[in-house]
């Protein structure tokens, strides 16, 4: 069958948002499959959240920084596992800012991703990057959008 006569749109370049919560494993390991079968690139994206920092914290560049090294570290792990599962191309981008809004305005413009992949749920706690800004993502997002639940 043609491929191109196929309703199913083929994605090439595929951003997935993540954080440690168990919904971000899931829009990652979906993401994953989806570049791999597609062969698609995928880029994966963590915001570094201002408001989780206190005023001392966010005065400090000593800590941002070791926040933001933190962050880069666990992405580049992302990317390893990314390739060994046979993506050909993966990228990694950390941004600062409100996860949604950075996403939308920012990242995806950025990347130039015609697919954004995030979890559902938020995590309480320190790492609550992309649950509960899903939706704002899902409503003002320029590109097709899927929420792993």
């Amino acid at each position: 069958m043609d491929n191109e006569n196929s309703p199913h749109t083929k994605f090439k370049r595929i951003l997935v948002g993540v954080d440690d919560s168990p919904d971000a494993q899931l829009a990652f390991r979906y993401a994953v499959s989806e570049a791999r079968l597609s062969g698609a690139s995928l880029v994966i994206a963590s915001i570094l959240e201002n408001e989780e920092m206190n005023v001392y914290q966010a005065l400090s560049k000593d800590y941002v920084h070791g926040e933001r090294k933190e962050l880069v570290a666990h992405l580049k792990e992302y990317r390893d596992l990314a390739l060994r599962s046979g993506v050909k191309t993966v990228d990694t981008v950390v941004e600062e800012g409100d996860p949604g809004e950075t996403i939308v305005k920012k990242v995806i413009p950025a990347v130039k991703a015609d697919l954004l992949i995030v979890g559902s749920l938020s995590k309480k706690g320190v790492r609550k990057y992309f649950g509960s800004q899903a939706a704002y993502m899902a409503k003002y997002s320029p590109i097709s959008v899927m929420v792993v639940r």
